[in-house]
């Protein structure tokens, strides 16, 4: 992370729940903002709102053009914008497409893309897109991040990061403060119950997804925020991570992607596990 970046991440700390909207002034000063977004998004540290740049048809949509309207599996309109796309050279902005309109039109982008019909490439969305520190950026800052060397920091950004500290630290001391007038015996039994939750085996997290899939009745695909915050805390979120790929690869679960995030708040999202592609996982189902 070079000194542009972290003094953006410092900026965004001034900002109501660490989120602000990507065209807000106090930005303003920062050259190439687009590339500092997109290398914090990188690393995890920020997520921002997306919305796709150019699209490109694939060879199974190519295919599917060629076969008698009456036998394909999708309707007038997304058939239309397919053969637009397939008219193109290479890629296509979706201001091209100029029929139907906006609104349908992506949601019809979206649905050609999750059927393979088509490869969208996404940019960061700047008309009314947001910005907002993630839970990984949350913990980096409070608790991995080290400064070294020599940079020219000003009091105001270093105010907001003695802020965002102070409110973690408060919020951390809250959660684990005993009161004094508490018995012995009811500390030593928190204890035991902390030590004992912290040790959870992956088949204790194979019940509790069980457990929650039948309780929340989400039919098998359980979005993982649900099972965060079950079990965050005791387990971090890179433990419970490394949990989940392991019922994976034994084959007691799947991990599949969400296509439509409409349902869900960005923070519910961002408590997906984020792929380098594009991306994140973000339901379990049990097999």
């Amino acid at each position: 992370m070079d000194i542009n970046e972290l003094k953006f991440l410092l900026k965004l700390l001034e900002c109501s729940d660490y989120r602000s909207s990507y065209g807000a002034s106090i930005f303003n000063s920062f050259k190439g903002k687009d590339k500092i977004c997109f290398s914090l998004g990188q690393q995890e540290l920020i997520n921002y709102t997306r919305e796709i740049a150019t699209v490109k048809i694939l060879p199974p949509g190519q295919a599917l053009l060629n076969l008698d309207p009456k036998e394909v599996p999708i309707t007038e309109k997304e058939r239309r914008v397919l053969e637009k796309i397939s008219k193109a050279s290479g890629k296509i902005s979706p201001g091209k497409i100029t029929s139907p309109k906006a609104s349908e039109r992506d949601e019809i982008l979206k649905t050609l893309s999750d059927r393979g019909l088509i490869e969208p490439e996404e940019k960061i969305k700047k008309a009314k897109g947001e910005i907002w520190l993630t839970e990984r950026g949350f913990a980096y800052l409070r608790d991995d991040y080290v400064p070294k060397g020599a940079a020219n920091i000003s009091l105001d950004l270093l105010s907001n990061y003695l802020r965002f500290l102070r409110k973690a630290l408060r919020s951390t001391s809250e959660q684990v403060s005993t009161p004094i007038s508490a018995p012995t015996s009811k500390i030593e039994s928190s204890v035991e119950k902390i030590t004992e939750i912290a040790n959870i085996s992956d088949e204790e997290i194979l019940e509790t997804i069980r457990k929650l899939d039948k309780d929340l009745g989400t039919d098998n695909y359980l979005p993982i925020f649900h099972l965060r915050q079950k079990l965050q805390p005791p387990l971090t979120r890179d433990e419970l991570d490394k949990a989940l790929y392991r019922l994976e690869e034994t084959d007691q679960i799947e991990l599949s992607t969400l296509a439509d995030p409409v349902n869900y708040t960005p923070e519910q999202v961002d408590m997906g596990i984020p792929q380098i592609s594009s991306g994140c996982l973000f339901f379990i189902r049990l097999i």
